[in-house]
């Protein structure tokens, strides 16, 4: 019998389904790894934007997470939108409470459409309590600069931001480009205390690039999960969301979603 895979997903739920724990569990199916989820909030979104925010009591995130680890246990975990500081610091006990190592943090703050989804006296505790479990953490440029406290506008810049986060005890720092003014590529680039490597793919001109963070993660997570490298998840990962993107769905009247099944089509069929 082939070993089956287990990743849990901790963030809010997306009812558009193309970011958060819909797809965070998408990306999971699409690589082959089990997915499991423990829900921090419910949103009423949709490619128009979010039209509200409902987060859950820190007991209900816990008992979530208490469920899956004293059963089915994970080989990876992913977080996502947390929303404020209370569900940040019980997460941050619940992993060091089941001595997840594998851990994904994607500091979800703002919604595509431009909606806070972390409120701002959240942003020390994910400092504080969750960025420092983290094997690899996922920011964005304007996440970068809320967690850094940097204006980050150049090349070297962002390789200052990811040294500071490396400082906090972020093992493996992430720092997506797809904010970056580079107009043919989006350059990601990995900081692992040591040096740097840079994961280049095609910019696509597309509006449809809503949930391309949590994807990007997700896939990072189901990769190590399986027992990769970091550098070979981040690898894979940037292959799915490229082919996420280049294959666009066209739903929606906004911020659309990507295609999920894009990457088994191009490579797993």
């Amino acid at each position: 019998m082939n070993q089956v895979y287990k990743a849990l997903t901790i963030a809010g739920s997306d009812s558009g389904g193309g970011a958060g724990i819909q797809a965070d569990l998408k990306t999971f199916q699409e690589l082959r790894v089990f997915g499991m989820s423990a829900l921090t909030a419910v949103t009423a979104q949709n490619t128009l934007g979010v039209q509200g925010v409902y987060p859950l009591s820190v007991e209900a995130v816990e008992q979530q997470i208490e469920s899956i680890g004293t059963d089915l246990g994970a080989d990876a975990v992913k977080t996502g939108m947390l929303f404020n500081a209370d569900i940040i610091q019980a997460v941050a006990k619940k992993v060091k409470q089941f001595g997840w190592r594998r851990l994904v943090v994607d500091p979800v703050m703002i919604a595509k459409g431009g909606a806070p989804l972390l409120q701002e006296a959240a942003v020390s505790a994910l400092k504080t309590h969750l960025l420092p479990l983290a094997m690899v953490a996922t920011p964005n440029i304007p996440e970068a600069e809320v967690l850094t406290g940097m204006k980050i506008r150049t090349l070297e810049e962002r390789q200052e931001a990811a040294k500071q986060l490396h400082k906090i005890g972020v093992t493996y720092v992430v720092i997506k480009g797809g904010h970056d003014d580079v107009e043919n590529a989006a350059v990601d680039l990995l900081y692992d205390g040591r040096e740097f490597s840079y994961f280049k793919g095609a910019r696509i001109e597309t509006r449809h690039t809503h949930g391309t963070g949590c994807t990007f993660a997700a896939a990072v997570t189901a990769e190590l999960a399986k027992g990769r490298s970091v550098h070979e998840a981040i690898e894979t990962a940037k292959a799915f969301i490229q082919a996420a993107i280049e294959n666009e769905l066209g739903i929606g009247n906004g911020h659309g979603p990507t295609n999920h099944w894009a990457y088994r089509q191009k490579w797993m069929s």
